[in-house]
């Protein structure tokens, strides 16, 4: 099968096409037939080797975590899929043809969209579910504010966030407005013209995706008891001591339950995914030098049939 490798850490350069032979599913695993692979922050910084301390590769590796495709072949043990089912999910290794992802990775894909929409979703959606849900708490009533709203990652903790009946705040660039307003922002936030600070006030939950002086900034916004939940850096804790508030950070894990929760929501009518640039699998290296960029509104996706 072809694969996109790495045969060292570095830049986009070192990402090569390669031939390799196709995985065999071990037990609790099924094979999958790849048909898109999403393209996330994730990837390039896996490349770049800034997760090395905590996730080292042993080389040559494949690169990629989002997958949609269909059920190949089962592993021992697996009785709940069989060959043709249709799934997503994350797995290592997906800018591949072929990957053997395990049980606990993945669930049926929505059944209104298709493969390339489907790959768009289950990292990034999933990040977004756990930091509001699971870390953050956050219920009906209650106000969150998302920084990078028009993101990846911050388009679904939007449409989540109204789903489950919050009040939503969010920050994005001047041209990106619009879009914020379509996602369903109540209270959309140009952080080209307004310090977010000056207009949030009593938040419950703040979801940081930046990191830096915006999660510095973002204490002082929160209500006594609230959380600040990042996916960029650690809070620190002595911060939320200081304002009487939890500080989380949040790592992605793959929930079988919360991806089928997910597909409910999206084949309801209820969140929405926006995919802006698809690229064969062999333009892997354009669609990372897009992602690092940090540009794009929506998902990048590669094909693999």
């Amino acid at each position: 099968m072809k694969a996109i490798r790495i045969h060292q850490y570095g830049g986009p350069e070192v990402l090569t096409l390669d031939e390799v032979p196709r995985p065999e599913p071990g037990p609790g695993q099924v094979l999958v037939r790849v048909h898109a692979a999403g393209v996330n922050p994730a990837d390039w910084k896996v490349r770049a080797g800034d997760f090395q301390k905590f996730m080292p590769l042993q080389f040559p590796a494949i690169l990629g975590f989002d997958f949609s495709g269909e059920v190949e072949a089962v592993g021992p043990g697996v009785t709940a899929f069989s060959k043709g089912a249709q799934i997503y999910g994350t797995a290592m290794g997906t800018y591949a043809e072929y990957v053997a992802a395990k049980v606990a990775e993945f669930a049926l894909k929505p059944r209104t969209l298709d493969y390339v929409q489907s790959a768009s979703i289950p990292v990034s959606a999933q990040t977004a579910w756990q930091s509001l849900f699971d870390a953050g708490g956050l219920t009906a009533g209650q106000t969150v504010l998302i920084h990078g709203a028009t993101g990846g990652v911050g388009s679904f903790a939007v449409q989540f966030a109204k789903a489950k009946g919050a009040h939503v705040l969010g920050t994005a660039s001047g041209r990106n407005q619009a879009y914020l307003r379509e996602l369903g922002v109540d209270q959309p936030i140009d952080y080209e013209t307004t310090k977010f600070e000056t207009v949030a006030h009593d938040v419950d939950v703040v979801f940081d995706t930046q990191g830096g002086s915006t999660q510095q900034r973002s204490w002082q916004v929160l209500k006594k008891g609230g959380a600040l939940v990042s996916i960029a850096q650690e809070p620190s804790q002595e911060e939320a001591a200081k304002y009487g508030v939890r500080g989380v950070y949040v790592g992605q894990q793959p929930n079988p339950a919360e991806l089928a929760e997910i597909a409910q929501l999206i084949d309801a009518g209820k969140v929405k995914t926006t995919v802006e640039v698809v690229l064969p699998l062999a333009e892997a290296r354009r669609a990372q030098e897009l992602s690092q960029s940090g540009h794009t509104r929506g998902k990048i996706v590669l094909t693999c049939d």
